[in-house]
C-alpha cells in the first residue's frame, strides 16, 4: 500500500492530472466550460493588475513558483501581461470569472478576494509540487484551457482552531491558514482561552503568561488526566506574543482571512483564575490551577459575576485584544458555565438583588450583556455560543449553533439575531472520522467525510426568515485529544475539504463520487505541504446482527463507493483475489473474519478483524429497553471505547434484558462483558442478578453479585467481565437485571454526575 501511494504521489506531483469531466478543484466552481489545450507558466509569464491590492495578491501567487519551478512570473500594475486582472463590479462579492486560453489568462472580479480566489483555483490545478519546497525539473506548470464562473453560497466560511487545549506553534498555525485560504475559507476563529491554557500575551496582566499558559504534562487521555497536585511545577504550554499575533493576523489578511479572537467567559477560565484567583467567587475554597485535562469539578470555578474587578479585568484584556485583531468580531464564549459557586457566593447574590435578577441563568445574561455592551462600545460585534439562548440574549450578538445539530441558534434567529452553524454532530472535528477501531482515541460518535459533505445547513423545517439570518458555517477543530500538529492534521483533513465545499457551493450541487475524485487529486498537495491527513474514508464499517436462528449476519460497508471489499473467513490476510463482499453473509460458528478495501488491485484500507466467538447465546434474540441490544448476542466483543457501536448502554437508571436461547438449555457458566471508563462516567453496575425461565414469565434467580462503592468507582479504563461459575441450571430464557451505581462520588472525574452502565456481550456456556 505504501509503495502504491508513493508512486501515485510522484506521478501527480511531477506531471499534470488527466483532465476529465471532473475539474479537481475544491470547492467545486459554480460552472466550468473546458476547452482544449493548456496555458503554460514559464519565466516569460507576466501578471498585470490594476492596483496595489491586486498586486499583493498576484505577488503572493507568483512567489510559489520560486522554489518549485525555479522562476517567478513578473507582476506589475498596468496592461502588459499574459495574465490580466480586470475589475467587474457586476460580479458578486468574492466571485470571479476565469478565462484560460493557450496564450492568456483573463481574471475578472468585483473585489480583491475574488481575484485571490481565482488564483487559488489555478493553484489547485497546478501540480502538487507547486506547494512544495523542492525544485521540480520535469514538472509541467500548466493549467487547462477553460472558462469558470464562480461565487460563494455563504459569506461566512470559517475554521475554528482550539489552541488552548493543544498549543500550536505559530509556524503550524500559519500552515493551516494557508491551506484554509486555498479552500476559500475566509474566517479563522481562534479559541485562545480555556481551562487548559491562556494563549495570548496581555501586557497589563503578566501572570496570564507566567502562570496561565502552563500546565502539568500528563500521559493519560484528556478526560483522565489528573489535576495539578500540590508541589508540582507546570511543565507544558506556551502562548503567542503580541508580535506573534500581529504576524498571524497579517499572514491571514494577505490570504483574505479575517482572524476572530475568542476570550472565554464566564466559564472555561481556570487558566486566568490560576493566575488571578481573586477573580473567582469567594465561595471557592480550594486552590485553582491550570487544568491538564477534563478537570472534573474544578471546571466549576468561573469568574465571579458579583465582583466588579472581574469586569475591569476583562475590559482591560479586551482592550489589548482589540488592538491586536482588526476583526469586526470578538467572540466572548459564554458556554458550559456551571454556576455552583455563583449559587453560594454572597457577591453574586448581592448582584442579583441589585439588578433584580430572578435566577442564576439571568445572572449569566447580565454578565454577557455587560461584556457585550463593552465590545459594542468599541465598535465591534460580539459573538457567543448557543447557551446564551438560555437567557435574555445580549443586544446584537451573533450566535454559534453548536449543541447537537445547532438547533438552539434558531432561538436566536427568532429574536432577529444573525447566527452561524457549527453543529457538534456534523462539524466538530474532535469526533471520530471513521470506524473507531482504527482511529486515535477521542470523544463520542463518528463524523465521517461523507457526513460532512452531505450536511445541509438550511433545514427543511426552518422558518423562511432563518435563511436570511444564517451567515454561514464553521468547522470546529477542538484539540482535547491532540498532542501535536500531526494529531490536529489527522482530525482536520480531509474533512476540512468537505466543510469548505459545503460553505462555498450552492445547495443541491452535490455529487459524492465527484467530490472523492477531486479530493484524491488534492491529497498529494496536502502531503507536499506536510499534512498528516487521515485515510479513514478507506476503512470498513461493520455491523453484526444475530438472526435469531443461532447465526450472526455480517454486514460491511465503506463510505467510498469506488473500492472493493475483499474478505476471508479463515483468519488469513485478505488479498486482491480474496472473496469479494457484495452482500451480507451469515456465520454459524466461531470464525475470524478479516477484510479490507482495494482500489485497482492495491490495498488502500486497514485490515478489519472480526473475532466472532460463538456460545449458547450467540445469534439469539435479546430483548431490552435500548435500541441496540442486538450487540449483546452478536458474538463480537467491543473495544475499550464504549462509543464503538458494540456496547449497549443504560444511563442513570437500573436496567435488564432477556435472552431467548431458543429452547431449554443447560447452563453452567455466564459471563457478562462490562466496561469501566471513570473519566467518562462509565462504571460497572452496583449489583447484577441472573435468573432463568422456561416460559419468559416465571423467573428463578440463580446467581447474583454486588460490588462495593470502591470497586465500582475505582479509577480505570478497562473491559471488566463479570463471571458466574458453577451454575448447574437450565432454562430457555436468561434474564440479567442490574442496579445503576448512582451519581459519581466526590473526587471522581465526573463528580455529581449520573453514570452509564454498558454491556457488550452475554456469554452462556
Amino acid at each position: 500500500m505504501k509503495r502504491l501511494f508513493a508512486t501515485t504521489f510522484v506521478a501527480i506531483c511531477c506531471s499534470l492530472f488527466t483532465w476529465a469531466a471532473t475539474l479537481p478543484v475544491i470547492p467545486a466552481p459554480v460552472s466550468v466550460t473546458e476547452g482544449e489545450g493548456y496555458f503554460t507558466f514559464d519565466s516569460d509569464t507576466k501578471i498585470a493588475v490594476e492596483n496595489v491590492q491586486q498586486l499583493e495578491v498576484a505577488q503572493l501567487f507568483a512567489s510559489h513558483f520560486g522554489k518549485a519551478a525555479g522562476f517567478i512570473p513578473a507582476t506589475s500594475i498596468g496592461n502588459n501581461g499574459n495574465i490580466m486582472f480586470t475589475t467587474d463590479a457586476s460580479l458578486p462579492a468574492e466571485g470571479y470569472k476565469l478565462d484560460v486560453t493557450p496564450s492568456a489568462i483573463n481574471i475578472k472580479a468585483a473585489d480583491t478576494p475574488g481575484f485571490f480566489y481565482a488564483l487559488q483555483t489555478l493553484r489547485q490545478l497546478l501540480p502538487a509540487a507547486f506547494d512544495g519546497c523542492e525544485l521540480q525539473q520535469d514538472a509541467k506548470w500548466q493549467v487547462p484551457v477553460m472558462q469558470i464562473e464562480d461565487s460563494p453560497r455563504f459569506g461566512y466560511r470559517s475554521l475554528m482552531v482550539d489552541v488552548a487545549r493543544n498549543f500550536l506553534p505559530k509556524s503550524e498555525l500559519l500552515k493551516l491558514i494557508d491551506i484554509a485560504a486555498m479552500l476559500k475559507i475566509n474566517k479563522l476563529h481562534l479559541h485562545l482561552v480555556d481551562d487548559t491554557g491562556w494563549r495570548i500575551e496581555i501586557k497589563r496582566y503578566p501572570k496570564l503568561m507566567q502562570v496561565g499558559a502552563w500546565r502539568m504534562h500528563r500521559d493519560e487521555v484528556f478526560p483522565a488526566r489528573p489535576n495539578q497536585r500540590p508541589g508540582e511545577v507546570p511543565n507544558e504550554g506556551g502562548y503567542y506574543t503580541q508580535d506573534d499575533i500581529r504576524d498571524i493576523v497579517a499572514f491571514a489578511a494577505e490570504r483574505q482571512i479575517e482572524v476572530i479572537p475568542e476570550i472565554e467567559m464566564p466559564a472555561h477560565t481556570s487558566s486566568s483564575l490560576a493566575a488571578y484567583p481573586e477573580l473567582a467567587c469567594p465561595s471557592v475554597d480550594a486552590p485553582i490551577t491550570v487544568l491538564p485535562g477534563g478537570g472534573g469539578i474544578n471546571t466549576q470555578y468561573i469568574y465571579c459575576a458579583g465582583n466588579d474587578s472581574v469586569f475591569t479585568f476583562l475590559e482591560n484584556v479586551l482592550d489589548e485584544v482589540m488592538q491586536l485583531f482588526p476583526s469586526q468580531y470578538i467572540h466572548l464564549g459564554g458556554d458550559e458555565a456551571v454556576k455552583t459557586y455563583w449559587g453560594r457566593c454572597p457577591l453574586c447574590k448581592a448582584r442579583m438583588e441589585t439588578e433584580n435578577l430572578d435566577n442564576l441563568e439571568d445572572l449569566q445574561g447580565y454578565f454577557m450583556q455587560r461584556m457585550s455592551d463593552y465590545v459594542r462600545s468599541k465598535g465591534k460585534i460580539p459573538m457567543g455560543w448557543d447557551e446564551l439562548t438560555n437567557h435574555k440574549l445580549p443586544d446584537d450578538i451573533i450566535i454559534y449553533g453548536w449543541r447537537g445539530f445547532g438547533e438552539a441558534a434558531t432561538k436566536a434567529a427568532d429574536q432577529g439575531h444573525k447566527f452561524i452553524m457549527t453543529p457538534a454532530r456534523v462539524l466538530y472535528f474532535i469526533r471520530y472520522q471513521g470506524p473507531q477501531w482504527f482511529e486515535p482515541y477521542t470523544y463520542f460518535g463518528n463524523i465521517t467525510l461523507k457526513d460532512v459533505y452531505e450536511y445541509e445547513p438550511i433545514q427543511p423545517k426552518w422558518k423562511p426568515e432563518y435563511a436570511n439570518l444564517l451567515m454561514g458555517i464553521q468547522a470546529s477543530m477542538w484539540t482535547e485529544f491532540c498532542r501535536s500538529a500531526a494529531d490536529v492534521h489527522h482530525q482536520l483533513f480531509p474533512r476540512l475539504l468537505a466543510a469548505a465545499e459545503v460553505a462555498w457551493c450552492q445547495q443541491g450541487n452535490k455529487d459524492w463520487q465527484d467530490f472523492l475524485i477531486r479530493t484524491d487529486a488534492q491529497l498529494p498537495r496536502l502531503q507536499t505541504m506536510g499534512i498528516n491527513y487521515a485515510r479513514s474514508m478507506y476503512n470498513i464499517d461493520h455491523k453484526l446482527t444475530p438472526n435469531v436462528k443461532g447465526k450472526t449476519t455480517v454486514e460491511m460497508s465503506c463510505i467510498r463507493p469506488d473500492v472493493e471489499i475483499r474478505y476471508t473467513t479463515d483468519g488469513t490476510q485478505p488479498s486482491s483475489t480474496s472473496k469479494l463482499y457484495n452482500k451480507p453473509f451469515d456465520v454459524k460458528k466461531t470464525t475470524v473474519v478479516k477484510a479490507t478495501t482495494f482500489q485497482g488491485g492495491e490495498q488502500v484500507g486497514e485490515v478489519l478483524t472480526l473475532n466472532v466467538n460463538f456460545n449458547k447465546a450467540t445469534g439469539r434474540k435479546a430483548t431490552s429497553d435500548v435500541a441496540n441490544d442486538y450487540v449483546l448476542t452478536n458474538g463480537l466483543r467491543g473495544s475499550d471505547r464504549h462509543s464503538d457501536f458494540e456496547w449497549a448502554g443504560w444511563y442513570a437508571k437500573d436496567g435488564s434484558f432477556v435472552i431467548d436461547l431458543g429452547k431449554r438449555t443447560s447452563i453452567k457458566r455466564i459471563v457478562l462483558g462490562c466496561i469501566n471508563n471513570s473519566s467518562m462516567g462509565v462504571h460497572i453496575p452496583a449489583e447484577i442478578a441472573i435468573s432463568v425461565s422456561n416460559d419468559n414469565k416465571s423467573f428463578k434467580q440463580v446467581a447474583a453479585k454486588s460490588y462495593t462503592h470502591d470497586e465500582v468507582f475505582r479509577t480505570r479504563t478497562a473491559i471488566e467481565d463479570t463471571e458466574f461459575d458453577n451454575l448447574a441450571t437450565s432454562g430457555r430464557y436468561v434474564k440479567v437485571e442490574f442496579t445503576n451505581p448512582g451519581k459519581c462520588p466526590k473526587g471522581d472525574f465526573k463528580e455529581g454526575q449520573d453514570t452509564w452502565v454498558y454491556f457488550d456481550e452475554i456469554i452462556v456456556e
